[in-house]
């Protein structure tokens, strides 16, 4: 979907496609290069993706790698305090784990934003008491609510301003995942609160 089609859903398109792809292929160039043995050879690499809001980063950042590259999925829920709030309850919900064993792997978690940081730390610890060989952090976009990230934290496409970001594979109520660009929701849409009709999250915090 072009933004154009929901022009009047949008405040401002921060990233076009071609942006983000370009930012992804230097992205990747820089995951080659951090995952290659001293004579060369390419070291084993997962990449876990957190579903849904970076399944098309995950995507698109495995098809710019020119290596070998796995793939799993982790599915994750954080909460706000309630309806219409904008702070978190400061609780996680694993909602899909990996199939597969990560001991002694090389892991790379993809999602698609870090917003105050609490998936994201979470997600960290979880994947470290697996035993893996090493976990980074590789995020398309960084929102200013987040004072300090985890040291894991090595790879940020783009530092966006605060709002609801949508589009690129993030939501807002279940809509815009399939949006050709990264931008920022309309306050009148979500009626100046970032939480959905139903109460619920839209989004899931990073």
């Amino acid at each position: 979907m072009k933004p154009e089609h929901v022009a009047g859903d949008l405040a401002a398109v921060l990233w076009t496609e071609e942006q983000i792809v370009a930012r992804l292929r230097e992205l990747a160039a820089q995951i080659e290069a951090d995952y290659r043995d001293e004579d060369g050879t390419d070291l084993d690499l997962l990449l876990v993706g957190v579903l849904g809001g970076a399944a098309m980063m995950t995507a698109d950042l495995a098809r710019a790698l020119n290596r070998h590259v796995e793939i799993s999925w982790m599915g994750l829920s954080s909460y706000r305090a309630g309806p219409g709030t904008v702070g978190t309850s400061g609780m996680v919900r694993l909602r899909k784990d990996l199939d597969v064993d990560i001991a002694g792997r090389n892991v790379l978690v993809v999602d698609g934003v870090i917003d105050t940081g609490l998936t994201a730390s979470w997600l960290l610890s979880n994947l470290r008491s697996r035993g893996p060989a090493s976990v980074r952090f590789c995020a398309l976009f960084r929102k200013p609510t987040i004072a300090e990230l985890p040291e894991e934290v090595r790879y940020i496409g783009f530092d966006a301003p605060d709002g609801i970001l949508v589009g690129y594979g993030l939501d807002y109520g279940g809509r815009y995942r399939n949006l050709r660009c990264a931008a920022l929701l309309a306050p009148h849409v979500y009626g100046g609160q970032r939480a959905s009709l139903d109460g619920r999250p839209a989004q899931p915090v990073a």
